[in-house]
C-alpha cells in the first residue's frame, strides 16, 4: 500500500466536519508515522502560504521534489492543502499536535523544518512572514535557537552559520573531535537513516543540502586546524 493511499484513508476516515488536525492523533505509530510526516508538510505549507499570501509554481515543484506524488493521487496532496488552509485551526494548533506526535524525536522535527524551508525559498525569496511562520514553529518543537540558525543558512541566502555550530561541537574542539563530529553527521544523515525514521522515501533529498553544509564546514575547520 503506498504513502498515498494511506494518506486517502487517513482522510476518509475524518467524521463529517472534522478539522485535519484529528487526523494526527490516528497517526502516532510506524509505519503511519510516515504518513503523518507527509500530512505535515502539506499542512504546515498552506498555513504558510497562507501566511505570505500566496502559493507560487516553484513552491509547488519544490513540494515536488522532495515528495513524489503520482497523478492518481494529486487530488489527495490537494484535499489535505485545502482542509489545512480552511481549518480554523492556527498553524500554531498544528505545530503542537505534530510535536506531540513525535515527541523526543528532534531529528524527524528537524527534518521537517528543512522542507518548509526548502519551500519557502523554492521561488527565491524568503519574506519576513515566512521568517516569523518558520521561526515560531521551531520554537515550538523545542529546536535549539543555533540548530534553527544552521536549518536557515542552508536555504537563506545571506544567512551564515559558524561551522563550529553545523558540526555540533564548541570551538575549542580538537581535530580528532571534530573529524568524529563530521563522520557521525555523514553517518545520521545517510538516506537510510532518513527513512529508517520515518522520512518518506521521496523525501530523502532533504539529506543533500544538509551534507553539503556538513562537509563545507568539516573543509573549513580541517584548514584551520592543519
Amino acid at each position: 500500500m503506498s504513502i498515498w493511499t494511506r494518506i486517502t484513508a487517513a482522510l476518509s476516515a475524518l467524521a463529517k466536519g472534522e478539522g485535519l488536525s484529528a487526523v494526527f492523533e490516528k497517526l502516532r505509530s510506524p509505519p503511519e508515522k510516515s504518513v503523518g510526516f507527509t500530512i505535515a508538510v502539506i499542512a504546515l505549507s498552506a498555513k504558510m502560504a497562507k501566511a505570505d499570501g500566496s502559493v507560487t509554481r516553484a513552491e509547488v515543484l519544490a513540494f515536488r521534489e522532495v515528495f513524489y506524488i503520482p497523478t492518481s493521487e494529486e487530488s489527495s496532496a490537494a484535499k489535505v492543502f485545502n482542509l489545512a488552509r480552511q481549518d480554523v485551526a492556527g498553524f500554531e494548533t498544528y505545530a503542537r499536535q505534530i510535536k506531540s506526535m513525535f515527541g523526543a524525536r528532534m531529528d524527524i522535527l528537524e527534518d521537517l523544518l528543512e522542507g518548509l524551508f526548502h519551500i519557502a525559498t523554492a521561488d527565491g525569496s524568503y519574506h519576513a512572514q515566512e521568517d516569523a511562520f518558520l521561526s515560531r514553529v521551531s520554537d515550538i518543537f523545542g529546536l535549539s535557537a543555533r540548530g534553527f540558525r544552521v536549518i536557515k543558512a542552508r536555504y537563506v541566502k545571506g544567512a551564515t552559520a559558524d561551522p563550529f555550530d553545523v558540526l555540533g561541537v564548541s570551538p575549542g574542539a580538537s581535530f580528532e573531535e571534530i573529524r568524529l563530529a563530521r563522520r557521525a553527521l555523514v553517518k545520521k544523515n545517510h538516506p537510510d537513516q532518513l527513512v529508517a525514521r520515518g522520512v518518506p522515501r521521496e523525501a530523502v533529498k532533504l539529506a543533500e543540502a544538509r551534507l553539503v553544509a556538513i562537509n563545507k564546514a568539516w573543509e573549513e575547520l580541517a584548514k584551520v586546524q592543519a
